[in-house]
């Protein structure tokens, strides 16, 4: 049984969803996000100002996406209306970033500069050449770009070299020892 799935999901001022022809749309002061539904799952809006996430049976598959949609419908509503941020730091001597056009130029200790485009919907800055700062209102995109980044250099354990989310924790491993 999804736990999840039951609890109804309240409305911030502003924000309106529609359900038509099983696709939910969330308006909001920072935009517009959709999601189609799977077959078998509704969302209606409750009397108290919500929205409630039921299932048509009790089968493995409907209970399993019960819980997902509800999720993914408060990750709508919660984006359009306070919108989601990645903090990025970028560790180490020469590496740097920053923005140019609708791409963000990664000097990352290749022979080459990394040009990475930044999907529409996302607004990314950058400051102290360091520090990276990935908003938009889908969480998934912004969440999926952060990593597209820190996946061309991953924070290395011998000496915290690396593109690193703020507040990482990088274990951190002794180098070679002499030996007699």
């Amino acid at each position: 049984m999804s736990r999840v799935g039951l609890k109804p999901i309240t409305l911030p001022a502003k924000v309106a969803v529609k359900v038509a022809a099983n696709q939910v749309s969330v308006e909001g002061p920072k935009g517009t996000l959709q999601l189609p539904l799977p077959d078998g799952i509704s969302v209606e809006n409750n009397a108290e100002g919500g929205v409630t996430v039921s299932r048509a049976t009790e089968s493995r598959v409907h209970k399993a996406l019960h819980g997902t949609v509800r999720s993914l419908v408060n990750n709508m509503i919660i984006g359009v209306s306070q919108g989601f941020v990645k903090d990025l730091e970028i560790q180490g001597v020469g590496l740097r970033a920053a923005v140019k056009g609708s791409e963000i130029d990664l000097s990352l200790g290749r022979s080459h500069p990394l040009l990475h485009p930044i999907p529409s919907g996302l607004t990314v800055t950058v400051t102290d050449n360091t520090k990276i700062k990935v908003e938009g209102i889908d969480k998934q995109l912004v969440g999926q770009f952060a990593a597209e980044v820190r996946g061309y250099y991953p924070p290395e354990p011998y000496k915290g070299k690396g593109v690193r989310y703020v507040g990482e924790y990088v274990r951190r491993k002794e180098g070679k020892s002499v030996g007699k």
